[in-house]
């Protein structure tokens, strides 16, 4: 399949049978106007969740791709198949009347398998992966027949693709601990209550900073026992 308008008009085709980091082909690689990245992946021989489980797989690898990595499955494919633009930056202005530097590559991608059928739970699973895992994957059916000597080719989306896809999300950075730490005690208690001390006292030695001050620093020790209702600083003392 080299026009990949017959699954829609909207994609442009960048790459076919391309070889993955783990040694496997991904049927056909396609990109929209928004720099989406959609894998598709077509039944052929395979099971339905083969097909399902593998373009899972396939989007593993496609989501580390950089913009250069994309650039040259496309040139490959352009040559291979002697496309009319050797170029990704060409083609895809071409088809879109944009430039491609105007859009991000690979911030989202999609999963598309084609198939005549899928099983119940082959449908089940796209189902749970579109609403719960917030993965865009989605299945096209298609069908021949012939009417009158004429033959035809139809076509129709599991989910419904004007639906707003649901983009993989990737994982936020998370901040450095900035060293501090709250606590809620439901309303605006003084730190002078005796029920703050209570509760401060029963808490800090569960306090890495407090464990990290008197087990590490040699200046430092607590004195005695702590009592009911004090507050561990008050035991703070400097040693020598």
């Amino acid at each position: 399949m080299q026009d990949v308008s017959i699954l829609n008009r909207d994609w442009l085709l960048i790459g076919r049978q391309v070889r993955t980091d783990f040694n496997k082909l991904i049927d056909l690689l396609a990109i929209a106007a928004d720099g989406t990245v959609i894998v598709i992946e077509l039944k052929r021989d395979k099971t339905p969740r083969d097909v399902v489980a593998q373009a899972i797989d396939y989007a593993s690898w496609v989501v580390s791709l950089a913009d250069y990595q994309l650039i040259e499955i496309y040139q490959a494919f352009a040559e291979r198949y002697q496309r009319p633009h050797a170029s990704l930056e060409d083609a895809f202005e071409a088809k879109f009347g944009i430039t491609l530097d105007s859009v991000t590559l690979n911030e989202n991608h999609q999963l598309v398998v084609v198939a005549t059928q899928l099983d119940a739970s082959s449908e089940r699973i796209i189902n749970y992966l579109n609403e719960h895992a917030q993965l865009s994957i989605n299945a096209m059916f298609f069908s021949a027949f012939e009417d009158q000597g004429n033959h035809y080719l139809s076509r129709a989306w599991m989910i419904d693709p004007d639906e707003p896809p649901l983009p993989v999300p990737r994982k936020a950075r998370k901040e450095p601990w900035n060293g501090e730490f709250y606590a809620s005690f439901g309303d605006n208690r003084p730190w002078e209550s005796e029920s703050v001390n209570i509760v401060g006292a029963s808490l800090w030695l569960h306090c890495r900073w407090w464990r990290r001050l008197v087990l590490e620093d040699p200046r430092y020790a607590l004195r005695g026992r702590p009592r009911l209702g004090q507050h561990p600083q008050d035991r703070l003392r400097r040693r020598g």
